[in-house]
């Protein structure tokens, strides 16, 4: 991969736009697939669960979710005008039944009322925040009691490997990530380590290595 080519990719990956975010936001759903399978079983989803995604790509893994249970729903928010076109054209069945909704907007000012949510996750996207106490304050606000936030990554000693991650990129270990939290009022419940086989991600061979971390506000 070249020096442009790594920049326009890491662009795309921060905020897929256009055709080429279209396909970056395809390539994600392969490259990412274990990552949301795992990170969608650990949510524990029950009925009655509210959703809430940070940065949801186009939407593919929604269905994963919502065909759990029909009284569960679901909200997506990304920055991306594409990636939120793309996500409400896969959903238009869950959508008409009211029970997903895609926002475009921006993590540290959530078009959300307090309270709307029991569980917020985001995968691969705290690489991006430029201000990660915002978010988590967000978070915070739009939880329910009780409620819960999940964080999915590649660790830092994966993600540094990578010629795209010099361009735009704050990359975390399992550690950093806990500290965070920590640090903004929430409580750690719960860590879990995979490991995968080798796979392709953008040209490079990457070893899908990826941490989730759970935590509850104080």
């Amino acid at each position: 991969m070249t020096e442009d080519q790594a920049k326009e990719v890491a662009k795309q990956l921060r905020k897929p736009e256009g055709d080429f975010g279209k396909i970056v936001g395809q390539k994600m759903n392969e490259s990412n697939l274990n990552m949301n399978v795992y990170t969608i079983k650990h949510l524990d989803l029950i009925a009655n669960d509210a959703i809430l995604e940070i940065g949801m790509g186009n939407g593919h893994f929604v269905k994963d979710i919502l065909n759990v249970d029909a009284t569960i729903t679901y909200a997506g928010l990304d920055f991306s005008q594409t990636m939120i076109e793309e996500s409400i054209g896969i959903n238009q069945n869950f959508i008409a039944e009211r029970r997903a909704v895609f926002k475009l907007g921006n993590a540290e000012l959530m078009p959300f009322k307090d309270r709307s949510f029991n569980k917020i996750f985001t995968i691969n996207t705290i690489y991006f925040w430029e201000n990660p106490e915002r978010v988590l304050n967000e978070c915070k606000r739009v939880l329910q009691d009780n409620g819960s936030l999940t964080i999915t990554i590649r660790p830092k000693h994966i993600m540094d490997t990578l010629p795209i991650t010099q361009y735009g990129f704050t990359t975390f270990g399992k550690d950093d990530v806990c500290n965070l939290l920590i640090a903004n009022g929430f409580v750690i419940e719960n860590t879990i380590d995979t490991i995968e086989a080798e796979e392709d991600f953008f040209g490079e061979r990457l070893n899908d290595t990826f941490v989730i971390v759970q935590a509850k506000p104080l």
